[in-house]
């Protein structure tokens, strides 16, 4: 983790309701999960990658996609290898290892941390695509991993690069912070960016680390959510199925379901 959720993660949420700011109101926090219910869009979900850790679920949508930018390598690279295997090139970025746990031809690595602007050891997504495809418009599939920089990432990421993404999936961290006013101002603001040009089609809470419940809300602190770009959607049916058949706990802990909350229609 790092910036903002990193400092905000000293302080935890116990019986006294302690938070680094003044709590968000309840209806704010409610409309903003309503806004992410996922959406059945018409395609079937497909997983690409380990059935564990790892593994992330997306629509079966991936024809002509050109390359996976996948920010946040760690020791697994079984989602990469599958769309290195589907004819993508796929381009790594993590700072913190030596590179991809597995070697593939279509694989181009580079040890960097991906974050708002480029600055030292980090790159900025729009430098990132530019120097890994100079000249090139091609359709795109996002996978990020990076520890609570993906706010901020996007946040500053320009929207025609989004929307060359056809497909993004995130690892989100810190959730149960939206309780804060100001984490939630900015992942709010986060979240709106990304609706703007894309939908959730899949939540997948991360059994890792449990939800925190505040009245009728449950928030997962970590979760996997894939979005589909708006225009790919061909239904706009909630979608009901949670778990998917497809779901793979992250751990050997206690299945962690998605809480009723996030569901549309529920």
């Amino acid at each position: 983790m790092n910036g903002l959720l990193e400092r905000m993660a000293t302080t935890t949420f116990g019986a006294a309701g302690l938070y680094p700011t003044r709590l968000t109101e309840a209806e704010d926090v409610r409309a903003l999960i309503a806004s992410l219910a996922p959406i059945d869009a018409g395609r079937a979900l497909i997983r690409l990658g380990p059935g564990g850790d790892g593994g992330y679920l997306v629509p079966d949508d991936l024809d002509g996609i050109e390359a996976c930018f996948s920010p946040g390598v760690s020791s697994i690279s079984g989602f990469e290898k599958e769309c290195a295997e589907r004819g993508m090139r796929v381009f790594l970025a993590d700072k913190s290892v030596d590179g991809p746990a597995e070697a593939h031809p279509r694989f181009a690595f580079v040890k960097k941390h991906v974050g708002a602007s480029t600055r030292g050891d980090v790159v900025s997504m729009d430098d990132w695509v530019a120097q890994s495809l100079p000249g090139s418009n091609a359709e795109l599939l996002l996978q990020m991993d990076i520890e609570g920089a993906e706010y901020e990432t996007l946040l500053a990421m320009p929207e025609p690069l989004l929307r060359r993404f056809r497909i993004a999936v995130f690892e989100l961290h810190g959730l149960n912070h939206l309780w804060s006013k100001l984490f939630f101002r900015f992942v709010s603001a986060t979240f709106a960016k990304l609706l703007g040009t894309h939908t959730c089609v899949h939540i997948h809470p991360n059994n890792c680390c449990g939800v925190v419940k505040r009245g009728a809300l449950e928030i997962p602190r970590n979760a996997e959510f894939t979005f589909l770009r708006n225009d790919r959607v061909t239904s706009r049916k909630y979608a009901t199925r949670f778990p998917h058949p497809l779901d793979r706990d992250n751990t050997a802990k206690a299945p962690l379901p998605l809480p009723a909350c996030w569901i549309g229609g529920a």
